[in-house]
């Protein structure tokens, strides 16, 4: 008789089929996490996905009891350090959970470690290799958390999102990665990139595990005056989401669709094709003022906020901050204020304009990443297609779709309208039962 916690292991099982098994079979649950352990540790000297892996994976009550949740090393932990990715804070061990930490041990859920996030989450990488071929980038900033969902490690990471940090990484590693609408999840206790663009978010193998993440996990905090709770709702464990059937899709190229790999726009079109025949309206939307001025705008916020985020840190330790971090600074300080008020009055202009623009839609279909994920790792990808959906703070999920000619995931990115994540939800459903792809679990070496 086939053990149920090894083939859960085995098939990359995901959160929703995982707690109907514990819910059926209490010693699997008791089994899970500590054989999770075991693979994460025989693996770990090829993925390098963790800055600390957990002591104790005993199982605790609650919604998400049994379910190892990696958490992204931004992310504070008080019983784990919180590195930031940087030097300054290698022996860190904060005070106070985070608030999504804090509400994820109520919920039952095992903290299985911190996993590697690119310095305080901008530029400089980690360790961490991809799964499917180690010579290239998993992308960043969220490196860690994408490749050890992908590689079957846990069903659910957290991560982060501040230009592309979910969306991208997701596309690069063949996962589902989720970044709500801006503010649905406090940010309390992770550490800012920038006040008015860092957004909490989530790694899974199925479009149901980030939504029923996201139902257990919106919330407001009072120290995150940045908080604009979304809609709540709840999810069936056994039904999970219901699909929007036929949904109205937005197509967006945006002018830098020439700069995709012929295989992105090849699978791409594919999928158009698939999803029409499928019984979805599709039409080409242009969005021309969100194309032209989305860029600047989001790097002179990013930059402006960065440089009084990390202007003394980088002052104080030349010697253990990266060149990549010292450019944001000297570049956030020649910004001028009124450069920066004019960003963010774009940003929320951009972002009203937008809503009215899906007036007729359900969800944008685009691009997660210009292709495959680069060779070698010092580099990890163009955030260029995540960048417009993360300025204006709208729900954005990138969808693992088919494989590039290096056999390396490529993906594709759906985005709703602002605050209207179930709704988003429900349409990647959709379309992710209209594709019915599985890319498997890759063998790492």
């Amino acid at each position: 008789m086939t053990d149920p916690t090894a083939h859960a292991a085995a098939s990359g099982a995901g959160v929703l089929e995982l707690l109907r098994l514990f819910k059926a079979n209490a010693d699997a649950a008791d089994r899970y996490a500590a054989a999770q352990l075991d693979k994460a540790k025989a693996t770990e000297p090829v993925l390098k996905a963790f800055e600390f892996l957990p002591v104790d994976t005993s199982r605790k009550p609650g919604s998400l009891s049994g379910i190892p949740v990696g958490i992204k090393d931004i992310i504070a932990t008080t019983d784990m350090p919180t590195t930031n990715g940087s030097p300054v804070y290698r022996d860190h061990i904060p005070t106070a959970d985070a608030w999504v930490v804090e509400r994820l041990r109520n919920l039952g859920a095992t903290l299985f470690g911190k996993t590697v996030s690119t310095e305080f989450a901008w530029r400089h990488p980690g360790p961490t290799t991809n799964p499917w071929n180690r010579k290239h980038t998993p992308g960043g900033s969220s490196s860690g958390s994408a490749a050890a969902v992908a590689a079957g490690l846990v069903p659910l990471a957290l991560g982060t999102q501040t230009l592309g940090s979910i969306v991208r990484p997701a596309a690069f590693n063949g996962v589902v990665g989720f970044k709500p609408s801006f503010g649905a999840i406090p940010r309390s206790g992770v550490h800012h990139l920038s006040q008015s663009l860092d957004h909490v978010g989530f790694f899974a193998r199925r479009v149901d595990d980030v939504a029923y993440a996201l139902s257990l996990l919106m919330g407001t905090s009072d120290r995150d005056p940045h908080g604009r709770p979304v809609p709540a709702f709840e999810l069936d464990l056994n039904e999970g989401l219901k699909p929007l059937a036929a949904p109205r899709l937005a197509v967006v190229r945006f002018a830098k669709w020439e700069k995709a790999e012929p295989e992105q726009q090849a699978l791409f079109d594919a999928s158009i094709s698939k999803l029409r025949s499928a019984g979805a309206i599709v039409e080409e939307l242009e969005l021309p003022e969100l194309d032209r001025g989305n860029w600047d705008a989001i790097n002179i916020i990013l930059a402006s906020e960065g440089a009084v985020i990390f202007g003394d840190l980088v002052a104080r330790y030349p010697d253990r901050t990266s060149d990549h971090l010292k450019k944001l600074v000297e570049t956030g300080k020649v910004h001028s204020a009124t450069d920066y008020l004019a960003a963010k009055a774009l940003q929320e202009k951009l972002r009203s304009d937008f809503t009215a623009q899906m007036a007729n839609f359900d969800a944008v279909l685009t691009l997660p990443a210009f292709g495959e994920a680069p060779e070698g790792l010092a580099y990890t990808g163009d955030a260029e297609y995540c960048a417009p959906w993360t300025l204006i703070g709208v729900p954005a999920l990138s969808l693992p779709a088919g494989f590039g000619k290096n056999h390396l995931p490529l993906g594709l990115q759906i985005v709703g309208p602002y605050r209207q994540d179930l709704r988003m939800l429900r349409v990647a459903k959709w379309i992710e039962s209209a594709l019915a792809f599985d890319g498997g679990l890759p063998h790492l070496h």
